[in-house]
């Protein structure tokens, strides 16, 4: 079994690779008012939660540009989803984006499969239960939320949970109001788990990468293979908050540039995204890692961007092909299932048959009560969607049903 440090949270950790610059556009229903203030309203204030200082800019876009116009953008003014922000103002004039990489797809792409709960090994060391938790993308609140009604987290938003085990699978910015937040968040939540006898640590996210990227190279072109691309533009595609930018602090760079990308644990794989690229990285799991922080040591644009380029692919686990690729990655890293985030699960189910629903038509939105099993039950997807009014997942594994 491979653990990275006790310490993760408090600076060690990796990061992952992608294939495209969008990874999807959150759908008509999901574009409720947030935060954000609007020109012609006044913004609501907001009191700092337990992660953050008294005075800290409250996260989300003032007034995001959305990708197009919504039925509810048409009836009168109302907040835009941060999923949806896309400054197309600001784009270089000679980018060009690039396919998106989630496909329409319909219900009955995928099985829902039933499965008795897989019998791991106790945890060594005498360490407590374990947790893993999906994409928070800045959704802060929810995210408190969530960690205390599994007994995590006090009232104060302070660890609570002794000598439990708790890992973040990646994507903590981007798209919700405060990305920052949520990585302060986890950054002590860390040190405070360390010091109760237990941990909390996090994978790097292909937006991990993302972001790190946007501000080390900027405008930079890089080759991607399908038309002029920058960081800058993809990260700004792919719901990048001013707001986050501007608070972002080397201390917060750092620790996104040490995570781990893939871990075993309990006979779980835990890795961001459903996809097999991570073997193209190395033949054991600590090769994929030292892969990984060698590349952004380097810190050549090309060479991260094929990273992030790499681990933004998906659905490698759905459909006919999926078992089969699910059993490569535990064949060469180990463990029983492969734990993963990134694929939003309303996608995987066909809950969303569209990106972009018509003018006009209603959407009653996703349904998620929890974690999806299949890959004839060697896979688990932990993003519950909560970008496009889903829930953000926090489950202890192994599963119980």
């Amino acid at each position: 079994m491979v653990e990275g440090s006790m310490t993760q949270g408090a600076g060690q950790g990796p990061v992952v690779r992608t294939a495209t610059l969008r990874d999807f556009r959150v759908p008509p229903y999901a574009q409720v008012p947030v935060r954000s203030g609007e020109p012609d309203q006044p913004e609501q204030p907001r009191q700092p939660g337990p992660a953050e200082p008294a005075g800290a800019p409250a996260g989300g876009l003032p007034a995001p540009a959305a990708s197009g116009p919504s039925p509810a953008a048409a009836d009168g003014p109302s907040s835009v989803h941060p999923g949806n922000a896309i400054p197309a103002d600001e784009l270089p004039a000679d980018y060009t984006p690039t396919v998106r990489d989630l496909p329409v797809i319909n219900r009955g792409d995928t099985v829902l499969v039933r499965v008795d709960p897989v019998e791991t090994p106790a945890a060594a060391d005498g360490l407590g239960p374990l947790y893993a938790v999906g994409d928070v993308h800045g959704y802060l609140d929810e995210l408190i939320g969530a960690l205390a009604e599994q007994g995590l987290i006090d009232a104060e938003g302070h660890w609570a949970a002794g000598n439990a085990r708790l890992w973040f699978l990646g994507d903590f910015t981007d798209r919700g109001p405060d990305g920052i937040g949520v990585i302060d968040l986890v950054m002590r939540l860390s040190a405070e788990a360390a010091a109760s006898g237990g941990y909390c640590k996090a994978l790097m996210g292909n937006h991990e990468l993302l972001l790190i990227g946007a501000k080390r190279f900027g405008d930079t072109p890089v080759n991607s293979g399908a038309g002029t691309a920058t960081f800058q533009a993809a990260w700004l595609l792919n719901g990048g908050q001013r707001t986050d930018m501007e608070r972002l602090q080397d201390v917060h760079l750092q620790w996104m540039s040490r995570l781990d990308a893939v871990v075993e644990q309990d006979g779980h794989l835990l890795m961001h995204s459903d996809t097999t690229a991570y073997l193209d990285y190395g033949s054991t799991i600590d090769d994929v890692n030292d892969t990984v922080h060698q590349i952004l040591t380097r810190n050549d644009a090309d060479e991260c961007w094929d990273l992030f380029r790499k681990l933004t692919k998906r659905f490698a686990f759905r459909d006919e092909g999926g078992p089969e690729a699910v059993r490569e990655l535990l064949s060469q890293y180990g463990g029983q299932r492969v734990v993963h985030g990134h694929s939003p699960i309303p996608y995987l189910l066909g809950e969303v048959g569209t990106e972009d629903a018509a003018d006009g038509e209603e959407d009653s939105g996703p349904l998620v009560e929890g974690p999806h099993v299949y890959a004839d039950g060697l896979a688990i997807a932990m993003d519950g969607g909560v970008t496009m009014a889903g829930k953000l997942l926090v489950v202890q594994l192994p599963l119980t049903g």
